[in-house]
């Protein structure tokens, strides 16, 4: 998910360097997005990760 933010941030920067402002918005947007979503899915598999019992 975190290589999918990196991806459309990578476009929007290309898209606005071009000067594609539609297309960099979006990517922006879909970015932005992705990276939220990798944010929670790693604060919840750290939350409810396996432990290895110590004895």
């Amino acid at each position: 998910m975190l290589s999918w933010a990196l991806m459309f941030l990578i476009i929007a920067l290309i898209a606005g360097l071009f000067g594609f402002g539609l297309v960099g918005g979006m990517a922006y947007g879909a970015a932005k997005i992705c990276f939220f979503i990798f944010l929670v899915l790693a604060v919840f598999s750290l939350l409810t990760g396996k432990r290895i019992p110590t004895e």
